[in-house]
Parts: C-alpha cells; sequence; structure tokens
C-alpha cells in the first residue's frame, strides 16, 4: 500500500502509555471469551461492556511507549485521513456535512463514552463519543493469530470501523439499536447486515483513495479480502468452539465478509451497501 507521504490526520488522540490502574471489576475474563468468540472488529461496545462493570478509580499512570510502533502510528493517521477525505467528499455529494471521528490510541485498557475496555475487545468505535479505539498490538494477533498480515489488512481494520461511524451519522446505528432492543430475537441478524454494511463501506473507501491517490499495489485487496475472510463468524466459531453455529452469527460468514467489502470497492457507490434492503445478505 502506498501509504507515505499521504496526508496525516489531525484526529489522533494518543493515549498510549496512559495505564489505568486496577482490572476489570468483575466479568472480565468473560469479555475476553466473548470478544475472542464474537471478534472484535465492530463489535458495538455496548454489548461488550454491558454488565462488564468499570474500571477502578484511580489516576492514570503514565507508561513506556513502544517506539516500534511509531511507523504504526503516522500509517493508521494516514488511513484515517484518507478516509476523511473520502467522507467528506460523499457527504458533500450528497448536501451533508461529514463529522469527522477521532481515532484513539491506547496501551491495555481505555475510558472511552461507552464504558471501559481491554484490548481483548480489539479495535471499536464508541457511538457515544464519535471516537475509534484501537491498541496497536491488536495488529500482532491480526497477523499471527488470524493469519492476515500486511499493510493493506491493517487499514481495513480502520476503515470498518470508521464505516461505524458512518452508520452513526446516517442513524442507521441506532435504528439497529432500537429494532434489536424491540425484538431480541431479530438481535443478530440484525448485527450481521450493520457489519457488512461496514465492511462494504471500508470498500468504499478503498475505491475512493485508490482514485484520487492510487494507494493500491500488487497484492494488496488480497490482504484485505484475507482479513475479511479470517474473521468471519463461521471460520471463529469452528476455531473457537468445533462447530459451526449460524443462529449465533453477529458479523456474517467469510464468504459474506468478502463479498461485501469487494462490492464497495468495486462500485465506489455507498448505494450498493444496502443490506438492509436485500433479502438475502
Amino acid at each position: 500500500m502506498r501509504w507515505e507521504g499521504g496526508r496525516r490526520s489531525s484526529n489522533v488522540e494518543d493515549r498510549r502509555g496512559l495505564r489505568i490502574p486496577g482490572g476489570m471489576a468483575g466479568g472480565g475474563i468473560g469479555i475476553v471469551v466473548v470478544a475472542v468468540i464474537a471478534m472484535f472488529l465492530g463489535v458495538d461496545p455496548r454489548i461488550i461492556l454491558q454488565g462488564a462493570g468499570q474500571l477502578q478509580q484511580s489516576a492514570p499512570q503514565q507508561g513506556p511507549v513502544d517506539p516500534a510502533q511509531e511507523p504504526l502510528k503516522e500509517f493508521v493517521s494516514v488511513v484515517l485521513a484518507d478516509t476523511e477525505d473520502t467522507w467528506n467528499a460523499i457527504f458533500r455529494a450528497g448536501n451533508a456535512r461529514y463529522a469527522e471521528p477521532t481515532l484513539v490510541l491506547f496501551t491495555g485498557a481505555v475510558q472511552s463514552a461507552c464504558g471501559t475496555a481491554q484490548s481483548a475487545v480489539g479495535p471499536f468505535y464508541c457511538p457515544g463519543d464519535q471516537k475509534v479505539y484501537i491498541d496497536l498490538d491488536f495488529y500482532k494477533m491480526l497477523a499471527q493469530r488470524f493469519g492476515a498480515p500486511g499493510d493493506f489488512a491493517q487499514a481495513y481494520v480502520i476503515a470498518h470501523e470508521v464505516g461505524h461511524h458512518v452508520q452513526n451519522l446516517l442513524g442507521i446505528a441506532e435504528k439497529v439499536h432500537v429494532a434489536s432492543q424491540r425484538d431480541p430475537s431479530r438481535a443478530n441478524a440484525l448485527s450481521v447486515r450493520q457489519e457488512l454494511q461496514a465492511d462494504c463501506f471500508a470498500g468504499i473507501w478503498a475505491n475512493h483513495a485508490d482514485r484520487s491517490r492510487q494507494i493500491l499495489e500488487a497484492g494488496d485487496v488480497d490482504e484485505a479480502l484475507t482479513a475479511a475472510a479470517a474473521i468471519g463468524d463461521d471460520r471463529l466459531q469452528q476455531q473457537g468452539q468445533g462447530h459451526v453455529a449460524p443462529d449465533k452469527f453477529t458479523h456474517g460468514t467469510s464468504e459474506q465478509r468478502v463479498r461485501w467489502f469487494k462490492r464497495g470497492l468495486e462500485s465506489g457507490d455507498p448505494q450498493s451497501c444496502d443490506t438492509f434492503g436485500n433479502t438475502k445478505v
């Protein structure tokens, strides 16, 4: 991926090394288990953190920051800037204003408007403060545990979470939340459609960023597709519990995630990402 020389976003909040003393007060281990099974890309923290308790209230402590992460910090800042350029242009074309999200880098644990979270929950978007949260160590797990290395796979992660921000701005996230509360039996199916749309929105970003800056290199799309396939519900369930339970899906199968990312990438048109209007996703 050609990212060097790209514009850096000013919407990056660096909390790395800022460690919050104490562990999760009840439910911490459960959060890790749920996060590993359900996966971390795009999980609504209101679901993950519900009933998880709060981190002990004490002054954060400043710890060391891994200097080896500095290139990654620069990289995610460029990716975030590219998503800003993409969605600003798309919203302007629709006579609307795009409110840019903030990307928060953290180490170990973090406090958000949606509650507290440890790194085990992976990257997430909080609609309460319109911020994307990521511990950069997640990328090691993406490469080593899930077999999805490469800078474009890493960019896909950020673009997917920004896709959730777009859903929040458009009112889609709230509609899904309300519908899920009204009829819990539909919650998982609605979550799948929401996650697949975020994958499609990530493809929209890739399309626009490549058209404007020619960011794609040979193998980049395969990296993103590998990442999307690696975190399909079917594959994660098979790895985690030895069998697949479709009624427990929350993000979609590997095939679905790949297909919807490709749809956004190939079309560049957000209208093509209507996962809710399609009878079959």
